[in-house]
């Protein structure tokens, strides 16, 4: 972008196909993100950035700071919700105008931060021991501000390990055999509302459930005294004694597939026997309970078994999960098959807010961006819970974006307002204002006038 600011000095452009046509370049006067400006509504109506600004510390000492820390902060999250998730893209972002009136301040009528600036922010300030933490536990105070609008009377929790590739020198970057590539291998807690409670960069090295406790045990202490009841799912990979034990302890009710062995395959032997008869053309389940403990546990667990046959197929289908709730073993299936949300919410996280790019050199660093990434991700999905209307309350984060947040608007100022002319295209006008009209309920209402 040579001249950000305005049209460019070479004037208009014009094109040889019709020589009618021009092309003229207004950087500072027109914006592809002006659906930000929604998302930047249910920000002020919920205080999140109010909350983080109270927070986090600012490392500055000197007084003559362009932007607030709030900025900043919105900055990054907005940034990085739009699609823009590397530093350098403030380059650009800085003379957006949805940008600078989202990030407010001086940069509304002047500029946005610079890439120095953001890098700053991101890779040292952000990046103390201090401020980390608290922006880890940073989403689960978010979350909580969102059941003050939708209280839940149960919470189920679903918790998932992923891959980061990397591809450069990043401190802590280990190939990793599972996933044949140099990597991180964040874990990630989520909700049953896509919510992402809480996550944590590690090495790429690592076991799919190391740390599993730092990252679980906050958000159940969170949750004690809040919900009637707390539930668990995790896949085969967190089927260790010390999880069951911890889970039991809080009285948390948990559902954990169980690799198979050769004694939990004698318990069912007779539902693994080919039926007798013709092969059905539909798939046959039969499910069994028992009581089982392994050498390393200390005491018998329920086990719950599914076996499928599957049409064309010579061998059953045999799954195995360890739970402590007491619901038929049809229903406790049921309840496990439906983890898969969590990998959905992660797919969407790397699709849509690209958390996988964490290029920065120092392994803090990189903790920072994930932590960032998971805020705008859970802005962006608190908007799809709360204030969308019902024909896209279906869509995912990416279809809100590429739809949503990429409206095209050219800004009108006037001696009073500034006006965004936004493009109806796929979000109409009254869609817009129904978004707004839904957020606007969120907001606390003010104590009734005295009689």
């Amino acid at each position: 972008m040579a001249n950000p600011a305005g049209e460019s000095e070479s004037g208009s452009i014009r094109l040889d196909f019709d020589r009618h046509l021009m092309v003229q370049f207004r950087g500072s006067v027109v914006t592809s993100d002006a659906g930000l400006l929604a998302y930047r509504e249910l920000d002020d109506a919920l205080g999140l950035t109010a909350m983080a600004s109270e927070t986090l510390a600012d490392a500055r000492t000197g007084k003559n700071g362009r932007h607030a820390l709030a900025g900043l902060f919105r900055q990054s999250v907005f940034g990085r919700l739009a699609g823009y998730e590397d530093v350098n893209d403030a380059e650009r972002l800085r003379h957006d105008p949805a940008m600078r009136w989202i990030v407010g301040g001086k940069a509304a009528q002047g500029h946005a931060a610079s890439p120095s600036q953001m890098g700053r922010f991101e890779t040292q300030w952000l990046a103390a021991p201090a401020n980390l933490s608290a922006l880890s536990d940073l989403s689960g105070q978010w979350i909580d501000i969102v059941h003050g609008h939708r209280p839940p009377k149960g919470i189920v929790l679903d918790m998932d390990s992923s891959v980061s590739p990397t591809h450069g020198e990043q401190e802590m970057s280990v190939w990793n055999g599972h996933y044949q590539c140099t990597c991180y291998h964040p874990l990630f807690v989520f909700n049953q509302f896509g919510d992402l409670e809480r996550c944590v960069l590690r090495p790429g090295n690592v076991h799919s459930a190391d740390g599993w406790e730092g990252v679980l045990k906050p958000v159940i202490v969170r949750y004690q005294g809040k919900v009637l009841r707390i539930y668990f799912r995790a896949d085969a990979a967190f089927a260790m004694p010390g999880v069951y034990e911890c889970l039991e302890a809080e009285r948390v009710k948990y559902a954990i597939r169980l690799p198979a062995n050769q004694v939990l395959q004698n318990r069912i032997a007779h539902l693994l026997k080919r039926p007798v008869g013709r092969p059905p053309n539909e798939v046959r389940r039969y499910y069994a309970n028992f009581t089982y403990k392994a050498a390393s546990w200390t005491k018998p667990r329920r086990v719950v078994a599914k076996v499928e046959w599957h049409p064309g197929e010579l061998i059953p289908r045999v799954g195995f999960i360890v739970t402590n709730m007491s619901r038929p073993a049809e229903r406790v299936v049921a309840f496990y098959n439906k983890r898969g949300t969590c990998e959905q919410w992660i797919k969407e996280g790397k699709g849509a807010i690209h958390w996988t790019r964490l290029s920065c050199r120092t392994f803090a660093a990189n903790a920072v961006r994930l932590q960032l990434h998971a805020l705008a991700y859970n802005l962006g999905n608190f908007l799809r819970t709360l204030a969308t209307p019902e024909p896209i309350k279906n869509w995912s984060l990416t279809s809100l974006k590429e739809k949503l947040i990429k409206i095209g608007a050219k800004v009108v100022s006037h001696g009073r307002y500034v006006a965004f002319q936004m493009a109806e295209v796929a979000i109409p006008r009254q869609m817009f204002q129904e978004i707004l009209r839904l957020i606007a309920e969120l907001r606390p209402q003010p104590p009734p006038a005295p009689a």
